[in-house]
């Protein structure tokens, strides 16, 4: 297990955010891309489209996912680069007609994530 900390924090309405740095090239420029941390998401990285435009992410494929209402849709996935606990990390995101990027439990798996109300921050160990 890592022994760094990855800190975020709950804002207003209630949502575990962390941010991490995005890219579209390995060695390339990365932006601050803040996530809602999203236990209900069993995959990686959700992006919504403006980001992935800003980003310049190169599109990938698309795959087929079941939504929490039950309905199947197809959705464009696209490749990125990140840090994850000091480690640089490439990754197929998948884009949305969203306002909020999402972090999965694929990431959340073999860390400890804490998240604090009363304090308002969210720790991933």
């Amino acid at each position: 297990r890592s022994t760094s900390i990855v800190n975020g924090l709950v804002d207003d309405q209630l949502r575990a955010l962390i941010s991490l740095p995005i890219g579209s090239g390995k060695d390339g420029q990365r932006k601050e891309i803040t996530f809602w941390i999203d236990t209900a998401f069993n995959g990686s990285l959700v992006i919504p489209n403006h980001l992935i435009s800003e980003l310049q992410l190169k599109k990938e494929s698309s795959t087929e996912a079941i939504l929490a209402d039950g309905s199947l849709v197809e959705l464009e996935t696209f490749a990125c680069f990140f840090s994850w606990f000091g480690k640089q990390y490439e990754t197929q995101v998948i884009a949305n007609d969203g306002q909020y990027a999402l972090l999965g439990t694929s990431l959340l798996n073999g860390h400890r994530l804490l998240i604090d109300y009363t304090d308002r921050v969210a720790e991933l160990l």
